[in-house]
């Protein structure tokens, strides 16, 4: 049932997200008076779910067909409307225009005033940007939407008795879980998130922390501390600290697995040290990384001893049950008024866009390539309950990301479009056809590869 319900909220968002993503280039080009022949949403090769036109003002529908009806294509003056079954996106098919559809019997053609090519440079431009424009514009108004409808939490230091789980490998920086980070950069820390992102995305190495013994100590950390975290497996950094010490699930083919370890374990002790936390948890496998670690644990009745390899990220391979937050009070919900929310709503959109762009960076290295997920790892984004919060959220995180990577100078991409545009307009030459054709083939042989990379890694990890 969890796998569906993701699933369902995967579909619902991506349908949101192309459907008005597709609209930002079909508005423009109908203002130009662009022709459009057809507006899917998702892929129809071969097939075609539903499909739907005005052929001569009657109006006509048709449902899982391998093509149009021929009368259908008799009349180009109408738009052809349709569901594909490829849910890998959707398009426009705009006459006169080398995109995707790769029709270059039509480009042989004389242009015809109606037709893509016919139009301005800067009218193209505005219909290539489109799609991007909408996305960008979308995820703006999803976040000052759900500002205002739920608001944000906000951490108050004063009321954390526990103090946080700090990652075990922070030890090194004079860090340990029950200490508080009172400031980063000289700004008081409101939201564990903005903590973690700030250390690893956006550079803030200034740290005023509040040991668990009363001292307060402040912390430079070195300029590639990011990079470090990241290769450590030091993500996140902080968290609140929680009971959770119940084996939920246990990974195949993991060393948990290996060990016997089995749902509804509860870890007493980790080499003979008491488990309270789970940052105690955390603690004691980090400190055992690459060798064995002796697991007493509760089965039932039964006390038993196991002993189970730790990975050198200071991991087995399991899960611990719903986590029980011990200052869930020191997390309360801020409401803001429509004005603040647009305000507050902007800021949030546009650390988004930047901490996604300063991901990338992870990204060229060995673990981050490994890391690259495909549809499976989108759709775990969404949590295994319908939550219309976190479905909005999560909605309006794929929209900037939409638009970010459709704006990349990648060909078969928007932005490979834009690039050929301002091309144009700058040398006042229309880049050749062939150029144009040939740049589409290795930008869609690109991105098939991207894909096929992306949702191989999923199932590697699925299945190892």
């Amino acid at each position: 049932m969890d796998f569906w319900i993701k699933a369902a909220q995967l579909f619902l968002s991506l349908a949101i997200l192309v459907t008005l993503h597709e609209l930002g280039h079909f508005l423009p080009a109908k203002l130009f008076k662009t022709r459009i022949e057809k507006f899917y949403l998702f892929f129809n090769p071969w097939l075609s779910i539903f499909r739907y036109k005005k052929v001569k003002g009657v109006k006509k529908t048709a449902w899982f067909t391998k093509e149009s009806p021929k009368e259908w294509n008799e009349d180009q003056h109408s738009t052809e409307w349709g569901l594909g079954w490829l849910p890998l996106g959707g398009y426009v098919k705009i006459a006169g225009m080398i995109d995707e559809s790769m029709d270059t019997e039509q480009m042989k053609q004389p242009a015809q005033p109606w037709e893509f090519r016919s139009k301005k440079a800067w009218q193209r431009l505005i219909i290539m940007i489109g799609g991007v424009t909408v996305n960008l514009i979308l995820g703006y108004i999803i976040y000052i939407g759900v500002i205002f409808m739920w608001g944000q939490t906000e951490l108050k230091q004063d009321k954390l008795q526990a103090g946080l789980s700090v990652h075990p490998y922070l030890k090194k920086y004079h860090m340990q879980s029950g200490d508080i980070v009172l400031s980063v950069e000289g700004q008081k820390v409101l939201n564990l998130d903005d903590l973690n992102k700030g250390i690893m995305l956006r550079d803030a190495r200034e740290l005023t922390i509040k040991h668990a013994d009363g001292s307060t100590e402040n912390i430079t950390l070195p300029k590639d501390a990011d990079q470090e975290f990241f290769q450590a497996g030091a993500m996140p950094a902080f968290g609140l600290r929680s009971k959770a010490n119940v084996v939920a699930d246990v990974v195949p083919g993991t060393n948990a697995e290996k060990a016997k370890l089995k749902k509804d374990d509860k870890i007493l002790l980790v080499n003979e040290k008491p488990i309270e936390y789970f940052d105690d948890l955390q603690n004691e496998l980090f400190e055992c990384k690459g060798k064995t670690a002796d697991l007493t644990i509760l089965r039932g009745k039964d006390t038993l001893t196991l002993k189970s390899n730790v990975t050198k990220e200071g991991t087995i391979g399991f899960q611990t049950n719903a986590k029980v937050i011990i200052d869930s009070s020191a997390i309360q919900e801020k409401n803001y008024g429509f004005g603040e929310s647009i305000a507050i709503g902007f800021s949030y959109g546009t650390n988004t866009l930047t901490d996604y762009v300063s991901q990338f960076k992870f990204v060229f290295t060995k673990k981050g390539a490994s890391s690259i997920g495909g549809f499976a790892a989108i759709g775990n984004m969404f949590p295994p309950v319908w939550d219309w919060q976190a479905f909005w959220l999560n909605t309006a995180l794929l929209s900037i990301i939409l638009a970010f990577m459709n704006i990349l100078p990648i060909p078969a991409l928007d932005g490979g479009h834009v690039v050929f545009l301002l091309y144009e307009m700058i040398t006042g030459k229309e880049a050749p056809q062939k150029i144009l054709e040939y740049a589409q083939y290795v930008g869609i042989v690109l991105l098939l590869g991207l894909m096929i990379y992306a949702n191989g890694n999923d199932l590697i990890r699925w299945l190892f």
